[in-house]
């Protein structure tokens, strides 16, 4: 088929959601081009320009009316797209082509328009960042009682439980949607300021500074805003751009960090992520169950993360009031990571729903480690007994040592309780040294942790987000 005969980039066609790709659509652009032009005539004759009620209501009509191949056809001949689609709107409107566009630049449209799709982009975010955080939340509470190794360096280190675990990437999440929150409520548009900021065009138009100064706050009204810059040069500052991008990346970040921790885990044999029926690991190994989506999550954040650094050098490196090697730049790496960061939460919102727990693996594993996990405990109890710190500190390392020699050269069982209760330098029965070992006494406050974050912490935020817990069942293509 000739659609196959066409690279399609693989954010938009298999990864990212329907409304993530219809809010980066051509027709979403360019119908709020036309929804600009229609703010812009409004303000124009609210502030005294002849523009008649009829030539207002023909452009409305014809928001959605894009011919694209009149647009293509024009483009050819002059070179430029957005006078291409002034030409098109003016077909559309032969009453109103007088006035269309009428003493503003290309930015007004192009750059008011990146604002506001980023602007819609963020809600679809925020959504899916406020699902997965009530996913781990459900995750966490279930499981705040299964103790099991904490690791540092990929080591067996003091107990935690599953849930506290989970907090952790609770915790990345609630910093990220901070930061989201603090973005969207700064979300300026450009406004109409003319080629070079000055309000020039504007104010020859006009001949009243007092009506010119109007002109933003108007149309920022007009397409939902509250704010607008209140000086710029013929574009918005691309500092807009890297800040938005910069929170896509650290989302990413803290979900790179869910998936490492899953396939890290995944390879322990301790949690899982969903695995379909059906599914097929490998190709050549027909038991294998890989962690694909979490694998997929670290190679789509590794993308966004990339794409942060595109507007970052664009912002550092624009010229004077404008420069126009930031277009073709921006017309990739904005809507890419936009796509990108959409699967990414596709996919945590799948894995978070559907953590498998394996608690036999989990306790099996922490009761191999648990002699080491407990040498403090011991040496607490036998110095009760009037053992010496000291003495038993240095026996207790030694017995340690030869235990783990002895499972990790030989893979016999962990001897360390035996070699302890034989040393009556310790005064601990095995009886007393096994009660000692009990893992509930071993996890310090981890599930009162868990409650109290989710109480204090996670519930605010869901509760003022309630009407955002929805996920649509959307498939997972590989």
């Amino acid at each position: 088929m000739q659609e196959n005969e066409t690279y399609v980039t693989p954010l938009s066609g298999r990864y990212a959601s329907k409304e993530m790709n219809k809010i980066w659509s051509p027709s979403a652009k360019y119908s709020t081009w036309r929804k600009l032009w229609v703010a812009l005539a409004e303000t124009e004759k609210e502030l005294g320009i002849d523009i008649t009620d009829e030539q207002i209501k023909e452009m409305k009509e014809n928001v959605n009316n894009i011919d694209y191949d009149i647009v293509a056809q024009r483009e050819k001949e002059c070179r430029h797209d957005v006078m291409s689609h002034v030409y098109e709107f003016g077909l559309k409107c032969p009453e109103a082509k007088p006035i269309i566009h009428l003493g503003a630049t290309s930015c007004f449209v192009t750059d008011n328009t990146d604002v506001i799709l980023m602007t819609e982009a963020l809600k679809i975010v925020k959504q899916k960042l406020i699902v997965v955080i009530n996913n781990l939340k459900e995750f966490a509470e279930r499981n705040k009682n299964i103790t099991c190794l904490g690791y540092t360096h990929f080591q067996p280190a003091q107990l935690t439980t599953v849930g506290k675990r989970a907090t952790l990437w609770l915790q990345d999440l609630l910093e990220d949607l901070e930061e989201l929150e603090f973005v969207e409520s700064h979300m300026k548009l450009l406004g109409c300021k003319g080629t070079t900021g000055t309000g020039e065009s504007f104010m020859k138009l006009f001949k009243d500074e007092e009506k010119v100064k109007q002109i933003d706050g108007k149309i920022a009204e007009k397409m939902g805003f509250d704010k607008f810059y209140a000086v710029s040069g013929q574009t918005y500052t691309r500092k807009l751009d890297s800040r938005v991008l910069n929170l896509l990346s650290e989302i990413a970040q803290s979900a790179s960090k869910f998936a490492n921790d899953m396939r890290l885990l995944q390879h322990e044999k301790e949690l899982e992520e969903p695995f379909e029926k059906g599914q097929i690991g490998s190709s050549a190994m027909a038991y294998k169950r890989n962690p694909m989506r979490s694998e997929r999550i670290n190679s789509l954040a590794r993308h966004v993360m990339i794409l942060a650094q595109d507007p970052a050098i664009t912002a550092a490196t624009q010229w004077l009031e404008r420069t126009l090697d930031d277009s073709a730049n921006k017309r990739i790496c904005v809507p890419e990571a936009f796509l990108a960061i959409d699967a990414i939460l596709i996919l945590y919102g799948n894995i978070s729903k559907n953590i498998v727990v394996y608690e036999n693996v989990i306790k099996t594993k922490l009761m191999q480690e648990l002699p080491f996990m407990a040498t403090e405990e011991i040496i607490m109890n036998a110095v009760l007994k009037g053992g010496d710190r000291q003495e038993l500190h240095e026996k207790i390392r030694v017995y340690s040592m030869e235990a783990a020699r002895e499972v990790k050269q030989f893979g016999r069982p962990n001897d360390l309780v035996d070699r302890i209760a034989k040393d009556t330098s310790f005064g601990l029965t095995k009886e007393e040294i096994l009660e000692a070992l009990n893992p509930e006494n071993l996890c310090g406050r981890a599930p009162h942790q868990v409650e109290d974050f989710i109480q204090e912490k996670v519930k605010p935020v869901l509760d003022k987000y309630a009407d955002l817990l929805k996920f649509e069942n959307i498939e997972v293509k590989v």
